[in-house]
């Protein structure tokens, strides 16, 4: 179940923000017995890098990715961790 929304997470970002580079790691099994776990919803974290953030704050890049996951964050995902980058920042 989890490998299909990484799957789902890293294609939504991907087709959205023209990503360079997406990791998704499935953090759920660090949250087995959290409430928030109760409802078969993952903990999961990505580090994105791409030059689209070159021109906004880190609060601005998540909203970035919050939006492009849409509905996955009420049907999909309970918690995530964003680490967001421009390539630049990187090197």
């Amino acid at each position: 179940m989890n490998g299909e929304r990484i799957r789902l997470i890293k294609e939504r970002l991907t087709s959205t923000l023209g990503l360079c580079t997406v990791e998704v790691t499935d953090d759920s099994h660090l949250h087995i017995g959290h409430a928030g776990a109760s409802d078969g919803r993952g903990h999961f974290s990505v580090t994105i890098v791409s030059d689209l953030f070159s021109e906004h704050s880190a609060i601005t890049r998540h909203r970035l990715v919050y939006e492009a996951l849409g509905d996955l964050m009420r049907t999909d995902i309970h918690a995530l961790s964003i680490k967001a980058f421009t390539t630049k920042e990187t090197l």
